[in-house]
């Protein structure tokens, strides 16, 4: 039972952060971009530039942080390099890599640019 309401959270704030963006004026390209090695939550674009992000949800935004380790982030990366893949620059594609965090209260701090390779 915990584990499907801890999804159905998930996806809410996926959700939020997803209106979020839009709201800002970015343009959705995929969401939860599935790669051969993972997942990323959300795929967006502004101008020629694609952005990566991860959405993290738990009671506090550092709590929320503290749960993206050094192998997902590896992971990130392997499925954002498919991505680019599919884009007409390619791995040349200007990109960009941000963390949304989500609390308890449904408020987000995105950082951007939070993973460098």
């Amino acid at each position: 039972m915990r584990q499907g309401r801890n999804h159905l959270a998930g996806l809410a704030a996926e959700a939020s952060v997803l209106q979020h963006y839009l709201a800002a004026g970015y343009a959705l390209l995929a969401r939860r971009y599935r790669g051969l090695r993972g997942e990323i939550d959300l795929v967006l674009a502004r101008g020629a530039s694609v952005i990566f992000v991860e959405v993290k949800k738990s009671r506090s935004f550092d709590a929320a942080l503290a749960r993206l380790g050094a192998a997902q982030i590896a992971r990130i990366f392997d499925t954002a390099s498919e991505f680019l893949g599919t884009q007409p620059q390619g791995q040349d594609t200007d990109t960009r890599f941000d963390v949304a965090l989500v609390n308890a209260h449904g408020e987000i701090s995105v950082i951007e640019n939070a993973l460098t390779q």
